[in-house]
Parts: C-alpha cells; structure tokens; sequence
C-alpha cells in the first residue's frame, strides 16, 4: 500500500520563497497508480517566468553574493544540499513513487544516484579554469571560463529528481542561476528540492522552480530574451520547438537530450541466458520509460528461438503492482495519454504479423499499468521497430551478419544509445567503431555515471550531460590578451 506522505510544497519557488503563481490558477498532479489527485500545485506561465528571471538576473550581478562567492564555498554549498537530500532520501523517493508510479526501490536508487551526481559537480566548483596561450614574446594570452549567466532548465517526468540534478550540477558549479521547469506530471519533488536548497544556504534568486505546462511557463523560458541557455530533456518533437524558440528570440544556447530506439546486439558467442537478463532490464527498467532504453533487441538467428524462449519467461514472471510493494517489479506509466500510446503501438505490432509471446495488453482496469510485453518476428518495417515507445515493450529482431545488422541498426533518425553482448572483443570494437550512437555498452547496459558524458548523434540531441563535457554549455571561454609594453 502506499505510504502516507504529507504534501509540504505545492507553490512557485522564486527568489527563496514559496509563492502563487500571478495568475492564481493551479493544476492537478495525479497517483498514477490509482488516477487520483495527489495535490493542486500552483500553474507558472509568462509572468512568473519573468518574476524569476528578475530573481535570477539580480543573483547573477557581478556584484551580488552568489558572483563574490569563492569557488570552494559553491563546492561546500553544493555539498551541503547533498547532505540535505541524503538526510531526507526516504521523504524524496516516497514522493517521487507517489508522482510518477515508479517502484521504491527504484526511487531510492534514482536519489542515490542524484547524491553522487550533485557530489562530483560539487567537485568541479573551483577546477574550472583557463589557459595562457603562446602568441608571441612581446604579448600575454589567456582565457578565461566564464557562467554563461541566467539559464533555463526544462526536465521531463521519467527521472523527476535525477534530471534535476544533471541540470542543477552543471550550472552551479560553472556559476550560473537557474530557472527549472519540472514536467507537469511530477512537480513535487522539485518543489522539495527548491526548499533544500534554501536550506542549504543557496543565496535569494540563484534556483527558481516554476511548475506549468511547456505551452505556457516552457515556451516562457525558451522564449525570454534574458535567459541565456536552455537545456532541455524530452521528445524529439518538443526539442524542434525549444530550439526554433531559442534562435528566434535571443540566438540563445540550446542543449537537448532527446528520444532514442536504442539497438543491443546480441552475437551468437554468449551465454544466452545472461544476454537474455541484460536485454530484459535494457528495456523493462523504470517500465520502458526511458530515453536509452534497449527497444530493438536484435539476436543472431543461430540463438533467436532459445533467446525469445527466455525473455518470454522473464517477462512473464515480472510482477506488476503497487509501486510500494517489495515484490514489486513495475509500477503504472506516467498518465492515461501514455497508457494510450503504448497500447496503440503494441495493437500495430499484432496488426503487423508481429508475435506476441508475453503480455500485449493493458493490466487492469485502475491505474495506468501496462503488462510486461514481448514481440518475436519483429520487421524492420514495423512502427514498434521504429517508433519510440516508452513503454515495456521489448521487440526481437533476427540477424545473422555484422554488415547487415551495424546497417539496420543505424538505419533510424535516433542515435542515442547502443549496446552489444560478445565474448568476441573485435566484434565488440568493430560494433562500437561503427554504431552511431552517443554511448555504447558492451556486455552491459545503461552504464551510467556521473563522470561519463551522456548525450545523443542525429535527432537524439545536441550537446552532452556529465562529465567535464557537461559543465562546457554553461561556459563562456573569454580571450584575453596583453601587451607587453617595452621599458623606454
């Protein structure tokens, strides 16, 4: 059953205080579990983008607190928010399974992995600098790593907490401040994160959380013609709009991390059961709602039918249920609009001649539950081959030649993630040389740290997250050179 949790924040966060959106309006964020309204949360748009974007540019003057403060003590301030979130990791992950439906333990992982994250940028605060650059014997030239200044932060509600950290990380420790935009459908942590980090001793304006829709408060960030940057999390199709906002009002800087139909290739060398297990948390983790997710399995004809075999049996044994139970496996989608899509793709799949060997439907009638759902004879011309799903959705295609399946494989407009299982390490090598794709997995996947960049090739984004490559959209690099002056 689901734990008992006292809503504490439900307003806009500007300036370090909790307030009502201008307009009064406010929204519903739902139990996914069960549809129901968890609380009305206080709808930003256009003006309270501006009241925060005031907030932010006044903690941005060259002159104010947050620009004074040494590098080492923005380490110590990000550390201490750290501290804040570990202290309260039970609270963070309840409510995150509460908003978005995803199982407890997954939660607590997420939050784990939120600390480590907000720890190693904490790390980078005072590590950031330039260069001198040889230009002659009668001159000086450096750079200088400038913030960017006011940036805008748009997250989606796969990983509510986490996404917010590989926002926030970056930004403060270059030095900028913030204006976060948290998915409509999982406000609450953010609203949460917004109160420890004015306990953490954040100054006034530095981190501004405005809950909305992105019509109305995204298109207000994307459009402001004071905000610097936006980094965006999402869809491949609202990514076009955040972009096109971007270049038509201030020319500002854009990073977006988007959609995927990641491929993992399976060879005929491994052990299949192993590959089976791989494949199935590939695709089933956080119930398929997952930018990198795995969702084209393609195996080598020689293993294919023992292959399908099992991950018909694993899927068959996840437990789908109440996010808060132990025996839990997968918890609902994010909302009825999701719910929707997935069935409509797994109903295409049937249309198309593709087999079901497990699941294929929704699972009952209250909540947003989806059955663990598996395709054999799936066709490279099918929509669930094609199409990002975001759903537990796994599709098996068959292979039987490296050409043909680094070709197949790269055949789409995605190219975020990949993966390969192989005893055979020149096939491994020759499979990452040539897959195009922004992380490769060999013999694992989502292997994601917060020292490896993250980001995607074509129309799975621009830019990357984590790692020193993350803090470089929050830069400005500053040429600075002198003239030596020659003593009379």
């Amino acid at each position: 059953m689901a734990k008992q949790v006292q809503i504490k924040y439900t307003q806009l966060f500007i300036d370090n205080e909790f307030v009502d959106a201008v307009s009064g309006r406010k929204f519903p964020t739902l139990n996914p579990t069960s549809g129901k309204v968890i609380a009305e949360i206080s709808e930003g748009d256009k003006a309270d983008v501006d009241k925060a974007v005031n907030a932010a540019k006044r903690a941005f003057d060259r002159n104010s607190e947050w620009r004074k403060m040494h590098p080492y003590t923005r380490g110590q301030l990000m550390n201490k928010f750290a501290d804040l979130v570990t202290r309260d990791l039970d609270y963070i992950a309840t409510l995150e399974t509460l908003d978005n439906g995803k199982t407890y333990a997954s939660a607590v992982e997420d939050i784990q992995a939120s600390i480590c994250t907000l720890r190693y940028y904490a790390g980078w605060c005072d590590k950031i600098h330039g260069d001198t650059i040889p230009t002659g014997h009668t001159s000086v030239t450096l750079t200088r790593k400038e913030p960017v200044g006011v940036v805008g932060q748009i997250i989606p509600w796969n990983y509510p907490f986490m996404m917010l950290v590989w926002k926030w990380g970056p930004a403060l420790a270059t030095g900028c401040t913030l204006i976060l935009k948290p998915a409509e459908q999982t406000p609450l942590s953010a609203l949460y994160a917004a109160a420890l980090a004015k306990e953490a001793g954040f100054p006034a304006g530095v981190i501004n959380v405005i809950p909305g829709y992105g019509p109305t408060a995204g298109a207000a960030i994307a459009e402001h013609p004071e905000i610097q940057k936006v980094a965006f999390t999402g869809s491949t199709e609202v990514g076009r709009i955040i972009m096109a906002a971007c270049a038509k009002s201030n020319l500002k800087r854009v990073s977006l991390e988007l959609g995927g139909k990641s491929p993992l290739v399976i060879f005929d060398d491994v052990d299949v059961k192993e590959a089976a297990e791989i494949a199935h948390n590939a695709i089933f983790a956080n119930h398929g709602q997952n930018c990198c997710a795995g969702s084209r399995t393609f195996v080598h004809s020689k293993i294919y039918d023992e292959f399908v075999k099992r991950a018909k049996q694993l899927a068959l044994n996840r437990k789908v249920g109440d996010p808060f139970d132990k025996k839990t496996d997968q918890g609902p989608q994010i909302d009825d609009e999701m719910l929707n899509k997935i069935i409509d793709l797994i109903n295409s799949g049937k249309q198309q001649g593709a087999v079901v060997q497990a699941g294929g439907n929704r699972e009952g009638s209250v909540g947003y539950f989806v059955q663990p759902t598996v395709f054999s004879n799936v066709t490279d011309d099918m929509r669930i081959a094609k199409e990002e799903i975001f759903g537990p959705v796994q599709s098996i295609l068959k292979f039987d030649t490296m050409d043909e399946v680094i070709e197949r494989a790269n055949r789409t407009n995605y190219g975020l993630a990949s993966g390969v299982i192989t005893r055979d390490i020149n096939k491994a090598l020759e499979f990452a040389q040539a897959v195009e794709a922004g992380s490769v997995w060999v013999n694992c996947y989502d292997a994601i740290t917060p020292q490896t960049p993250f980001g995607g090739y074509k129309e799975s984004g621009i830019g990357r997250e984590l790692g020193e490559e993350g803090l470089k959209g929050y830069l400005e690099i500053k040429t600075v050179s002198i003239n030596i002056a020659k003593k009379n």
